[in-house]
């Protein structure tokens, strides 16, 4: 322990594990499969934080509001069910509640960190969605060098797979930071704890992009090919595109797998934007389990593996052995 103590090797662990939080958050970005078009919003890893009543003023005043309050909530609620209708429905065979995936994160021999990510089931805006957890840690004898807590949440349509909320909670080593995100996807406006914005329809935040992800299907891809998207991020949109890379046997502590091998490109800004590559690993069946994110650093590359599962949304026929 005494070597890693070294000031230079600790700046280069400092800078590996300023990767842990964001690794993933990095992964989370891939509209319908059949333009091969998907919109993201993510929010902004920068700093910064942070509704009225009517009342009755007479009684009889107070009868003919409660009538006519009633008669517009009808038509209201009539309303939003009509458009609500309208939203699109999406199959999904990749995911569903209960799904359970566990990581490590390595940088080299070191497992600096884990994560783990839960899917459940939750009502939400009067419909039936996913909620999912994701959580980084870095270990506790890696804490000394750069602590990190990080916790998002996405609430997710379960017929059209699109985000109603995203929630966004770092804390790595020093900072931290709040963010929060309530998208209206019938108006196409994010009212965010930083402002608000336009977004287009059935815009995505970084986890909800990661996992709608899974369900494109990339049979027909030659590599090379690209899935272009549109990447929201802070108050700018930008291009990002996923490239297919090909099919790949991969061996993680999980398993053996057959796998596609996807990578994210950034032309201007956004968190893929970065000095090496991010190189994501699916399982290459219908669950497209993500099962190694590799993404290259300035000194070396972090890997995240996945170590643990349960809960899959049916068979896994791409695992190779037992």
């Amino acid at each position: 322990m005494e070597k890693m103590k070294t000031p230079m090797l600790r700046k280069y662990l400092i800078s590996a594990s300023i990767g842990i939080g964001r690794l993933f958050a990095d992964v989370g970005r891939p509209k319908g499969v059949v333009d091969r078009s998907v919109r993201f919003c993510i929010p902004t890893q920068e700093r910064g934080n942070k509704m009225s009543i009517l009342f009755v003023i007479a009684m009889l005043f107070l009868v003919v509001a409660s009538v006519s309050a009633q008669q517009n909530n009808l038509k209201d609620t009539l309303t939003t069910s009509a458009a609500q209708d309208t939203l699109r429905k999406l199959p999904n065979k990749a995911f569903s509640s209960g799904e359970y995936l566990k990581f490590d994160i390595n940088y080299g021999f070191v497992t600096a960190g884990e994560a783990i990510i839960k899917v459940s089931s939750v009502m939400y805006n009067n419909r039936q969605c996913f909620r999912i957890d994701f959580q980084v840690d870095s270990k506790p004898f890696f804490d000394w060098v750069y602590k990190v807590r990080d916790r998002y949440v996405t609430i997710i349509d379960s017929a059209g797979l699109f985000p109603w909320r995203f929630e966004q909670h770092i804390r790595e080593g020093g900072f931290s930071r709040d963010f929060v995100a309530d998208f209206d996807q019938l108006q196409h406006i994010s009212k965010t704890s930083e402002g608000t914005y336009k977004i287009p329809p059935y815009v995505h935040d970084m986890l909800s992009a990661f996992y709608f992800s899974r369900v494109i299907d990339f049979s027909n891809f030659k590599p090379g090919e690209r899935v272009h998207l549109q990447n929201f991020y802070k108050d700018s949109t930008y291009q990002l595109d996923v490239k297919y890379r090909g099919k790949q046997e991969l061996e993680v502590t999980a398993g053996t797998f057959n796998t596609i091998v996807v990578e994210p490109l950034a032309q201007e800004g956004g968190l893929f934007k970065s000095e090496g590559k991010v190189n994501i690993w699916l399982s290459d069946d219908e669950r497209r389990i993500p099962l190694q994110v590799s993404s290259k650093i300035l000194i070396g590359s972090i890997d995240a593996e996945l170590v643990e599962y349960s809960g899959i949304n049916g068979p896994i026929k791409s695992k190779i052995d037992d």
